[in-house]
């Protein structure tokens, strides 16, 4: 049986997910953005991503994990995902 993959439209989902759902700013977020250190999302919202990608990919966010070297962008969050589902 092959692992689960992050299918090609995920990061495109991810990132609406972000932008519409947990943003705290007026401004569009891109992949590289600070989403942490410049306040566009709160700890609330890194809980609504974690549950947000817990549900889309299967796995469990294991709180440990959730760090600045996991979370700080959705780039950083899209290679924690690839490296939960390698």
């Amino acid at each position: 049986m092959t692992a689960p993959r992050i299918s090609p439209d995920f990061p495109e989902r991810l990132l609406k997910f972000v932008n519409a759902e947990v943003s705290l700013i007026d401004d569009t977020i891109e992949t590289d953005t600070d989403l942490l250190l410049t306040g566009a999302v709160d700890s609330l919202g890194v809980m609504s991503i974690t549950g947000w990608i817990e549900d889309e990919l299967g796995f469990e966010v294991d709180a440990t994990e959730i760090t600045l070297d996991n979370f700080q962008t959705v780039e950083r969050t899209l290679r924690y995902c690839e490296s939960k589902l390698t």
